[in-house]
């Protein structure tokens, strides 16, 4: 169980600060903002939100079936990851409840 808790405590938090990186710096940058030079530096953000968020999905459907979470908790977890903050906010209850 331990081992589940600090993947998906890794995942959490990579996904949370990539979210971040994803709605307050690529998103304004690209709609916002008409520097085609940034918007090239940045490109980068979304393909690698788009590759790890999966692998959050799959230690958080770890982590919740060790715990033996209900289907209706299990997808509160895997939905904290499509916002900014929730994913890191999840990860600090789990550690918390299960630390």
């Amino acid at each position: 169980m331990k081992s589940a808790i600090l993947r998906f405590r890794i995942m959490a938090i990579v996904a949370g600060v990539m979210s971040l990186l994803l709605w307050f710096v690529y998103m304004p940058i690209k709609y916002l903002f008409d520097a085609p030079d940034l918007h090239a530096a940045i490109i980068w953000i979304p393909m690698v939100h788009g590759y790890l968020y999966p692998i959050y999905i799959l230690t958080a459907i770890q982590f919740a079936t060790k715990a033996r979470w209900p289907i209706m908790k299990m997808l509160g977890l895997i939905l904290a990851g499509t916002l900014p903050v929730t994913s890191l906010i999840a990860e600090r209850r789990v550690v918390r409840t299960y630390s």
